[in-house]
């Protein structure tokens, strides 16, 4: 008989519990990070913004029962946020500056909010869970708030504002549900 990996075993749900304060800290974490990060992009200093979501992602994985998990969550995000970041660059809808870009291709300040924001999957809004449609709605919504609010900091520009929100809403109401079922999959804080 072979013990169980701690990273692999499966649990019922009501033993999968969070640190006492921690959703709390989890979401004014990120919101912090996002604000470094928009900040950091519009003084043309992106370095600011990396460094704050990698110290959140840092914090995070320490405090996950399940590390590998938890990182598996963070990178799969991380490459979901890439992929959508260079197709809406593509559109022309949204332009930032070149120094922000990674390789030409997509803003690494922006791909570093998506890692932060992984971390809040499983923690700040772990009762999205199965509410597929009001994690989508919520996120078709509130991004567009996100992006335009970063627009007026500076961080970016829209080319076509309406065009841009538009996409925005729709590609991230598209893939809250699939970052939600990730979430379940490679949930880093259910083991008891």
């Amino acid at each position: 008989m072979h013990a169980a990996d701690p990273d692999t075993s499966t649990r019922p749900e009501q033993n999968r519990t969070l640190p006492r304060g921690g959703i709390l800290a989890n979401a004014l974490l990120y919101q912090g990070v996002w604000l470094a990060g928009v900040l950091g992009a519009a003084a043309q200093r992106s370095s600011i913004g990396l460094a704050a979501a990698g110290a959140a992602v840092l914090w995070h994985l320490r405090s996950a029962r399940a590390p590998r998990r938890a990182l598996a969550l963070v990178g799969f995000a991380t490459l979901t946020g890439a992929l959508f970041e260079s197709a809406l660059l593509a559109t022309g809808s949204v332009r930032m500056a070149p120094a922000l870009l990674l390789g030409g291709l997509l803003p690494v300040w922006m791909v570093a909010l998506w890692a932060s924001f992984a971390t809040t999957l499983n923690v700040a809004l772990r009762r999205l869970r199965g509410r597929y449609l009001l994690g989508a709605l919520l996120a078709g919504v509130g991004a567009p708030l996100a992006y335009d609010a970063g627009a007026r900091f500076g961080a970016l520009q829209w080319a076509d504002r309406e065009r841009g929100l538009l996409l925005v809403a729709l590609g991230w109401a598209a893939l809250m549900p699939l970052l939600m079922r990730a979430a379940q999959r490679f949930d880093g804080f259910a083991c008891a």
